[in-house]
């Protein structure tokens, strides 16, 4: 069993996995910052000094049973129930960036992929290169499979 772990940890694979995995961790932590501390600030301001992680609304008053706090922070400290709206905001931006990102990285990525793509195929009889549309071959003239 333990060969088997280190035969599937070591694979090419499980390797590009835990990578991939660390550096979207990163990368998330990096777009939460933009979102909580570059994008949100701005929009706050332009709608009145909106601060969006303190949009919250009290279900149940804490154990001091205050019926208003001045910020969320305050409102989870006294031990109030709370709907979050504004900390899901921040989240649903988060996740918008994080999506359109993880886009432009895989239309770059298959963009790369088809320009790797060679220009040229093996005919299958006479094994000479034929060009990757060609329907007949040049060099023995017979019918080849269209590629895809």
């Amino acid at each position: 069993m333990l060969k088997e772990f280190k035969e599937f940890a070591v694979k090419g694979n499980a390797m590009d996995m835990a990578v991939g995995i660390i550096i979207g961790a990163a990368f998330g932590a990096i777009v939460k910052s933009l979102v909580d501390d570059i994008i949100m600030p701005p929009i706050g301001l332009i709608l009145g000094n909106v601060d969006f992680s303190n949009i919250f609304i009290v279900l149940k008053a804490g154990k001091d049973a205050a019926q208003s706090y001045a910020t969320l922070a305050q409102a989870k400290a006294a031990g109030a129930v709370t709907l979050n709206l504004g900390v899901f905001i921040n989240v649903i931006v988060s996740f918008l960036i994080i999506s359109f990102a993880v886009f432009l990285i895989v239309k770059a990525m298959n963009k790369l992929k088809k320009a790797a793509e060679p220009n040229t195929r093996d005919c299958p009889f006479c094994f000479s290169a034929i060009p990757r549309k060609a329907l007949r071959c040049s060099h023995c003239t017979s019918d080849v499979d269209p590629v895809a």
